[in-house]
């Protein structure tokens, strides 16, 4: 599925832009209370909220999503000119810099053709409209009557981007005694959300499972090794989807599970969501119940998951023409 926006007729063009869009986070724990400001609409956070993101922050060590998406663009533009130097790579963030908007004028230079990807496989018109909004605000301004560009929407079944979550999951565990191997329950993970907001959206959580659901299927899981649950939750009085990694612990050592594997299949970069929510928090909730813990490791620029950008680039490219 593909959003298409146009200005006038397309002429040809030397090389085709392709902007990878996502979040952003703040360079040093001193830029905390602007990138906040940013998320929260241009309203200053509180004290508590900063305190909070700075001591996770720091405990992390600060995120590399803005290194990583820089490094997955120069991998995916290295992968796309195979063939010949057609294609430029840039990454562009939404609240954070590189903004979107700094981006795009040195990336369209000698082209009249984009190509936006989100970096998300399952796509959501509520979640991601605001990438869509600020890139096609960043077009309008560099004022090119000839300039046409394409935002990717759900890529969550590409081939490639599957077999890459299959891959990472089972070199994850490969590096486990056998024993473990052939019994550790694998939790498929996502972001949660309040329910208020898929209630609008279902498709999306359906999107978001049948990922899992797939990935299963390549790596030939029978039904009782996996299932899928949500991450991240936010710390607001309204209802969030259900179940939280954490409802699922004690159900585990009530089953007699002394292992446990879990196996992002939205976010593709390691970040705070990873590094803290996962490898920190989900650790210590494992860890109460004396359930050992392990997770895969995020795709960031592997080969298939490049490959699996790569398609979703051609594939979203014809829609230009």
């Amino acid at each position: 599925m593909t959003v298409c926006y146009t200005f006038s007729t397309v002429k040809a063009s030397s090389k085709i832009a392709v902007i990878l869009m996502t979040y952003g986070s703040p360079k040093t724990l001193d830029d905390i209370p602007a990138y906040l400001k940013n998320i929260y609409g241009g309203k200053d956070a509180t004290r508590e909220n900063i305190a909070e993101f700075r001591r996770r922050y720091d405990l992390i060590g600060g995120s590399p999503l803005v290194k990583i998406t820089i490094a997955q663009t120069k991998a995916l533009e290295k992968e796309l000119n195979l063939k010949g130097p057609k294609f430029k790579v840039a990454a562009g963030m939404r609240f954070a810099s590189p903004f979107i908007h700094e981006v795009l004028p040195k990336l369209t230079e000698g082209t009249d053709q984009l190509v936006g990807i989100i970096m998300s496989p399952q796509y959501s018109p509520i979640i991601m409209s605001g990438y869509i909004k600020e890139l096609t605000e960043a077009v309008n301004k560099l004022n090119r009557p000839d300039f046409k560009f394409v935002v990717a929407e759900d890529w969550h079944l590409q081939p490639f981007f599957l077999k890459a979550l299959a891959e990472r999951i089972k070199q994850k565990l490969d590096k486990l005694p056998k024993d473990v191997q052939k019994t550790i329950p694998i939790l498929f993970s996502a972001h949660s959300m309040p329910k208020r907001v898929i209630e609008k959206e279902p498709g999306y959580i359906n999107d978001l499972k049948e990922t899992a659901k797939e990935v299963a299927k390549i790596l030939k899981l029978p039904k009782e090794r996996w299932m899928f649950c949500y991450q991240s939750a936010g710390h607001t009085p309204e209802e969030w989807l259900k179940p939280d990694f954490a409802d699922v612990m004690p159900k585990l050592k009530k089953k007699g599970q002394r292992n446990v594997l879990i196996a992002p299949v939205q976010f593709l970069a390691d970040h705070l969501e990873i590094l803290y929510d996962v490898e920190i928090g989900a650790r210590e909730q494992a860890r109460e119940y004396g359930i050992n813990f392990y997770r895969t490791e995020s795709l960031n620029t592997s080969p298939l998951f490049i490959k699996a950008l790569a398609k979703v680039v051609s594939t979203n490219k014809k829609s230009l023409n």
